[in-house]
C-alpha cells in the first residue's frame, strides 16, 4: 500500500527474492510505471477503502505492508487488511505519538502486527554503531521495550568463573548466548563467563547497561557525540543516547525547532547553528566529539557536513545516505556508516517473511542462532503446562514474553496464554522441534 521511494524499492526487492507482489496507489502514472518496469500487479486506488483491498486479494495475502505518506491511512489500511484476513500487516508511522505506549496503543487497539518508523530503524543503526562498535548485535523487539545487545567481556571481573545462576542479574535481564574461541551457544543456568567472551544480554536498555558492570572491570568510557539535524532521526537518537555515558549536542538550524526540541531532551545540549558551515564546526569545536552524526534531509547537506567534520578531527563520522547512487562515494570521502533508511526498511520487512506462528527471525552474527518473535495461537500446546513442563528442545531458551500490557523475563512457573509474542533464542537445528509446541494441533 503506496508505492512512493519506500514501496517502490520493498515492491523491487521483494520481486528479486520470487515473491508474488500487489502495490496498491492512487497516482494513475505511478501504477503504470510499476505496471510496465516491475514484475508486480499495481491497482490505482485509495489504500483505506475495502472494495480496493478486495480487488488487491488482501483476503489470502501474507503480509501487507502499508506506506503512504500519511500515517492515519497507513494505520487504517492495516488494521482493515488484518481484519479482512490478511496474515501479518505492518504499518509505517512517522508521528512519534503512535509509537508512545504511554498514552495510548494504536498497535494493540488496531491489531496491527507492528508500526515502524523509518526515522526510528534509522536512529538505531547510528546508536548500534555509536554503542557497540564493532559489532553487528542489538536489535530491539516487543514495541521496542526488549533489546538484544552483545557485551564483549575483557579483563576479569569477580562474576568470571562463576555459574549464571549465582550472578543476580538485574531483574528482568537474562543472558542469552556466549562466544567463545569461534563457537556460540545458547547459555545454560549452569555456565559461566570467561575473559574474552562475547555474552548477549537480553533486557530493558536500563537492565543491560547495569548488566554490563559485572563483566566489564571498567566502565565504559563517557563518550561525546555530536547530532546535525534536529528531525525526528535526530531527535530519536539523541533520546536514545542521552543520559547513557555519552554526552549529546544536537546543532538544527530552525529557533522554534530548537526550542521543542529542548523541551523534550533534559541532557542534550541543542544548537542553533548550521552545521554545513565549517566556521560553525570549528566553533563548536567538533574536532574534540568523538562521534559526528549528520541526520538532517538532504543526502547532499549530510555529505558536505561529515567532510567538513572529518578535516576538522572528528574521528567517527556517520550520515543518512539515502539516494543509492552516493553509495560508493560515502566511503571514499571518509564516511565510517552510510545508513540508507530503506535498506533498514527492507531488512525489517525480509524479518517478517515467514511461516506459521513466527513473527520475525534475525540470525545473530557470528553463529547458527536465531532470534525468533513467535505468536502464542489459541489451542497451542505451548499454553497447555507451565515453561518447565513443556517439552521444548535443549538448544531452546524462552528469554521473555510480552502480553498485551508488559513484558517480562519469564520463570520455569510461568504459562504461555493465547496473543502472548515470545522471544526465544534457538539454533538453527532446532527450530522446527520448538515450533510443534507453537502450531495449533500440532500442525
Amino acid at each position: 500500500m503506496g508505492a512512493g521511494t519506500i514501496g517502490s524499492w520493498i515492491a523491487d526487492l521483494m520481486c528479486r527474492n520470487r515473491h508474488s507482489v500487489t502495490v496498491v496507489d492512487r497516482d494513475p502514472e505511478t501504477v503504470r510505471r510499476l505496471n510496465n518496469e516491475l514484475d508486480v500487479r499495481a491497482l490505482c486506488g485509495s489504500a483505506s477503502e475495502s472494495a480496493v483491498l478486495f480487488q488487491a486479494d488482501i483476503l489470502g495475502c501474507d503480509l501487507c505492508l502499508s506506506v503512504t505518506g500519511d500515517d492515519e491511512v497507513n494505520i487504517v489500511a492495516a488494521s482493515m487488511a488484518k481484519a479482512m484476513g490478511a496474515r501479518r500487516t505492518v504499518a509505517r508511522v512517522y508521528g512519534r505519538v503512535f509509537r508512545d505506549l504511554s498514552t495510548f496503543d494504536y498497535q494493540e487497539h488496531f491489531k496491527i502486527d507492528r508500526l515502524l518508523s523509518l526515522e526510528h530503524l534509522s536512529a538505531i543503526e547510528f546508536l548500534r554503531g555509536i554503542r557497540t562498535p564493532g559489532s553487528a548485535v542489538m536489535e530491539n523487539f516487543a514495541r521496542g521495550e526488549l533489546e538484544v545487545q552483545e557485551i564483549v567481556c575483557g579483563e576479569a571481573t569477580r562474576a568470571m568463573g562463576q555459574p549464571l545462576k549465582s550472578l543476580e542479574l538485574p531483574r528482568g535481564s537474562r543472558i542469552g548466548t556466549i562466544q567463545r574461541d569461534g563457537k556460540m551457544w545458547i547459555a545454560g543456568a549452569n555456565d559461566s563467563i570467561a575473559a574474552g567472551d562475547r555474552i548477549t544480554v537480553i533486557g530493558s536498555r536500563e537492565n543491560i547497561d547495569e548488566a554490563k558492570g559485572k563483566f566489564q572491570a571498567k566502565p565504559d568510557v563517557r563518550r561525546s557525540v555530536v547530532i546535525a539535524g534536529g528531525g525526528e532521526t535526530g531527535l530519536h537518537l539523541a533520546r536514545m543516547l542521552e543520559g547513557h555515558r555519552f554526552n549529546v549536542s544536537l546543532m538544527e538550524t530552525n529557533k522554534e525547532r530548537c526550542e521543542y526540541l529542548s523541551r523534550l531532551l533534559e541532557h542534550t545540549t541543542v544548537i542553533l547553528a548550521d552545521a554545513t558551515r565549517r566556521v560553525v564546526l570549528e566553533e563548536e569545536r567538533i574536532n574534540a566529539c568523538d562521534v559526528f552524526v549528520a541526520c538532517t534531509g538532504d543526502d547532499e547537506n549530510n555529505i558536505m557536513a561529515c567532510v567538513e567534520a572529518g578535516e576538522l578531527g572528528a574521528p567517527q563520522l556517520m550520515a543518512i545516505v539515502q539516494r543509492p547512487d552516493y553509495a560508493n562515494v560515502v566511503n571514499k570521502l571518509g564516511i565510517n556508516l552510510a545508513v540508507s533508511p530503506r535498506n533498514v526498511m527492507a531488512r525489517q520487512v525480509l524479518g517478517f517473511l515467514n511461516s506459521g506462528p513466527i513473527v520475525t527471525r534475525k540470525q545473530i552474527p557470528g553463529g547458527s542462532i536465531a532470534i525468533v518473535e513467535i505468536e502464542v495461537l489459541v489451542g497451542a500446546q505451548a499454553t497447555e503446562h507451565v515453561l518447565a513442563n513443556l517439552k521444548l528442545p535443549p538448544q531452546c531458551l524462552i528469554a521473555a514474553v510480552m502480553s498485551s500490557d508488559y513484558v517480562r523475563v519469564p520463570t520455569a512457573d510461568d504459562r504461555l496464554s493465547p496473543g502472548d509474542t515470545v522471544i526465544a533464542l534457538v539454533e538453527d537445528g532446532a527450530v522446527d522441534a520448538m515450533l510443534e509446541m507453537f502450531h495449533t494441533n500440532g500442525r
